[in-house]
């Protein structure tokens, strides 16, 4: 059975997964077959998955509730399982998936936090130095801001892939599927400048087919959590009292446009959206824009 989640995880790579994602479902269905093994110790491997049914999935996942997961968690792992019993029945080892009949646990509406206009400034402005670390994380923080693409899809970006004349970006995104984002003025003057530094920092890099644009120190392609970690840096600098990940520059973007007036639409072409109903979830109405519609609307207010 091992064998198969192997070759299921090989699959979802292809389909173009993110790695965070085939990363999270390796750990997921390692767990779960812990959890036969556990429950089905004298049964031989290869019969575990016909021993499997929907109080199987069941059990496994308030093993889990116990540990005091999150609904978050469980739900994933619950997709994991899914999509796993799902390629197992295209590949003829199923009749039918057992997890179908098992309930993904419902996720709290939580809105990711995101930054005021002013704090995005603010942020934005906090990289002064003029080396060639510095204006790389100048360039990083307003390419998120000025184009709310992804982390991974930012950490992906190769030089060949901006047209700073054009002011616009080849993104890869999620599904292996490819769009073309545009980024304001700011993104584009902090990028030719780190452009023209980058060389400094490619030096000890070595060429490479598709040159990766943000580079760490030693010349290689930057990760995300090495995003994620220079962003806490900069909002301790400028005092941002808020944990923001790129993910939260991701939705500041979303909500500064649709504050602004920007349509729904738009903005999920921009992001990258298959679904509208994805970009609905970034949306959400400012009490103090609500309270400003309220008393020039209202005759009594």
């Amino acid at each position: 059975m091992q064998r198969l989640v192997e070759q299921y995880l090989r699959e979802v790579e292809t389909e173009g997964f993110s790695p965070h994602t085939v990363r999270n479902y390796r750990i997921d269905l390692a767990q779960f077959l812990d959890f036969l093994r556990q429950a089905h110790p004298e049964a031989p491997a290869a019969t575990l998955l016909k021993r499997i049914d929907p109080l199987t999935v069941r059990a496994f996942m308030a093993s889990l509730r116990r540990r005091g997961l999150s609904a978050g968690t469980l739900a994933r792992k619950v997709a994991a399982v899914r999509s796993f019993f799902q390629y197992c029945c295209r590949q003829g080892r199923l009749s039918w998936n057992p997890a179908t009949l098992v309930t993904t646990p419902k996720l709290p509406k939580r809105l990711p936090p995101h930054l005021t206009v002013d704090q995005a400034f603010q942020l934005l402005a906090t990289p002064q130095d003029e080396t060639p670390l510095s204006l790389r994380d100048r360039a990083i923080l307003e390419l998120l801001y000025g184009s709310g693409i992804r982390v991974g899809e930012l950490t992906g970006l190769s030089v060949e892939d901006l047209d700073l004349e054009q002011r616009l970006v080849k993104v890869m995104g999620k599904g292996n599927k490819e769009r073309i984002v545009p980024t304001g003025r700011a993104a584009a003057e902090a990028l030719a400048a780190y452009l023209t530094a980058r060389e400094m920092l490619r030096e000890s890099g070595g060429a490479q087919r598709r040159a990766p644009l943000f580079l760490n120190r030693r010349g290689g392609r930057l990760t995300p959590r090495s995003v994620e970690r220079l962003l806490e840096k900069y909002l301790r600098k400028c005092g941002v009292g808020k944990a923001i990940t790129p993910h939260g520059l991701r939705h500041s973007f979303a909500t500064h446009l649709l504050q602004a007036g920007a349509d729904l639409r738009v903005i999920q072409e921009l992001l990258g959206h298959a679904r509208l109903t994805t970009t609905q979830r970034y949306t959400h109405v400012n009490l103090d824009q609500l309270m400003a519609v309220y008393d020039k609307a209202h005759p009594k207010a």
